[in-house]
């Protein structure tokens, strides 16, 4: 599964701070709190040293879930004053290592830490005057609402939150009013999985999709060539979010809502190669893998392995998009 890899080192903004968020108070699945650890074992620290990023490993967050007294607007929201808990702890951390001039790179742990790790980025583009952007990577839409979600669990609503739909302010507890990113800034990208009601709020509010089917007619290049383009034109910050999921589960078997159908190998790679050429990305989350659920380590290995694709690893060197050499 390894590529035979050029020794060119990665060329990241900062030095690479990795922070465990062992949180799976957002899913049903018990076992993907044990992410962070399976990440670490798998080898995430030395494969970035190997490409030359400087290291800082935070260790794993744990916030004082008491404090997590948010009353939820609905009933049906399942675990919510711990969703906002995490929340509130992620957002302090991600916004503290942006400050430092440090790369976050957030392991997870369910999906709804991102409600966190994206407010911590929001905070830092509002300091800096810069427009976030964001990638979403998953099997899923992640955009449904109080309303809409047929479970109540909160990893399958952080997109819905961040881009402000009512009923999930509270999880941000006092911070700032409004949305965290505008939904015409959020980029869906290999989606096969989206509930009805999930379906027409993303219409509604202009959310830009790339589904599978794109992904088949296309290919991965083209629409994500445009996606960055669209963030360089802006000089936007671009936030990544990877779920284990957005990979086909015959890949990736450790994780707890697979979806058939998803991104081969080597598409994967190709959008880590192309995130990294573009120089746009700032911060990062993986989330969602489950070891419990996992097959000898097989999804933790090829996380790091995309994730070393993205901070640089690649075959051969290759010239820019600009001077193409054939």
């Amino acid at each position: 599964m390894n590529h035979i890899h050029s020794e060119r080192p990665a060329a990241p903004r900062g030095p690479v701070a990795l922070l465990g968020v062992p949180v799976q108070a957002g899913t049903h699945q018990a076992g993907c709190l044990m992410g962070p650890a399976s990440l670490r074992t798998a080898g995430l620290g030395a494969a970035l040293a190997e490409l030359g990023c400087s290291l800082r490993d935070h260790g794993d967050l744990m916030p004082e879930l008491a404090a997590g007294t948010v009353a939820a607007s609905s009933p049906t929201l399942r675990r919510f004053g711990e969703v906002a808990a995490w929340t509130a702890a992620i957002a302090d951390r991600v916004a503290q290592c942006l400050r430092d001039g440090e790369v976050p790179v957030v392991l997870g742990g369910d999906h709804s830490l991102s409600m966190g790790s994206v407010d911590g980025v929001a905070r830092h583009c509002r300091e800096s005057g810069r427009e976030l952007f964001v990638i979403w990577l998953d099997a899923h839409a992640d955009f449904n609402t109080p309303e809409t979600s047929p479970s109540g669990n909160m990893h399958g609503m952080p997109l819905a939150a961040l881009c402000g739909e009512p009923g999930l302010e509270g999880v941000f507890g006092g911070g700032a009013p409004g949305p965290r990113v505008s939904p015409d800034h959020v980029h869906l990208f290999g989606i096969r999985s989206v509930d009805r009601g999930e379906r027409a709020l993303l219409n509604r509010r202009g959310v830009h999709v790339v589904d599978m089917r794109h992904i088949d007619e296309w290919g991965v290049a083209v629409p994500l060539r445009r996606i960055l383009d669209r963030v360089k034109a802006a000089g936007g910050w671009l936030h990544v979010s990877l779920d284990v999921d957005f990979l086909d589960p015959s890949l990736a078997p450790g994780v707890g809502t697979t979806v058939p159908g998803g991104a081969t190998y080597r598409e994967a790679h190709l959008i880590m190669e192309m995130i990294h050429d573009s120089g746009l990305m700032g911060s990062l989350d993986v989330v969602e893998l489950n070891p419990f659920l996992d097959d000898r380590g097989r999804s933790a290995l090829i996380l790091v392995d995309l994730v070393a694709s993205l901070f640089g690893r690649q075959v051969m060197d290759r010239a820019t998009a600009a001077a193409p050499a054939f």
